[in-house]
């Protein structure tokens, strides 16, 4: 009997830890392809000024970015170094003002996080004196280089909206690139408890039921 018990709660566990890791496989999957597209414009347009000093090239692999394309973004760097800005320190400081900030933890540091990066990237606009400000964040002296500001077409508007898009959710990834691993652990656990739940439930029955008979 006692076998039959466990052998059903064995059964009833292992179902449920299953059934919870196909359906949280991948919490993130969806924006994966977004945060990738998003990797190439922070890596080829954005490290001109902007470094990422806790995310490595390497780090892009967990990101579902291919080896191939990875060596195209990453040209001559090692595979293991972080995604350092490429005008010198010194030389931002004199053109800006101020030392573009590192935007490894961008996402979660701003208020707003995300939403702030997106709606500053899109904010762009020229002013009546032909200098350009943004709305978002007035007086910056970033430059709008997505160029929505000069977009005269929406076509135009939605592509740069759309890289926008992708460049935060890359941004958002960067923040927390282990969100994915450590959501799926947290489904493996939960069905790791409702298994032994199973068994020491079943168990406490089969003990107890001479009493209670």
């Amino acid at each position: 009997m006692r076998g039959a018990v466990l052998s059903i709660s064995l059964l009833a566990g292992l179902a449920a830890v299953t059934a919870i890791g196909q359906a949280r496989e991948d919490p993130r999957k969806e924006s994966n392809g977004s945060a990738q597209a998003g990797a190439t414009t922070i890596v080829q347009t954005c490290s001109a000024c902007h470094s990422l000093k806790y995310i490595a090239y390497n780090d892009l692999l967990n990101l579902g970015i291919g080896k191939q394309q990875l060596d195209e973004l990453r040209g001559d760097n090692d595979l293991l170094s972080h995604i350092a800005a490429q005008l010198p320190e010194d030389v931002a400081k004199e053109t800006y003002g101020v030392i573009p900030p590192d935007l490894s933890l961008m996402a979660s540091a701003r208020e707003g996080g995300a939403d702030y990066i997106y709606r500053m990237l899109t904010s762009f606009y020229q002013t009546p004196q032909g200098t350009t400000d943004n709305h978002a964040f007035a007086g910056t002296r970033m430059p709008d280089i997505l160029g929505i500001s000069y977009a005269t077409d929406q076509q135009t508007v939605s592509q740069i909206r759309q890289t926008a898009h992708d460049a935060t959710a890359f941004l958002e990834w960067a923040a927390d690139p282990k969100a994915n691993e450590r959501v799926t652990l947290g489904y493996y656990v939960i069905g790791y408890l409702l298994f032994l739940t199973v068994i020491l439930y079943f168990w406490k029955r089969e003990i107890w039921k001479d009493v209670t008979d």
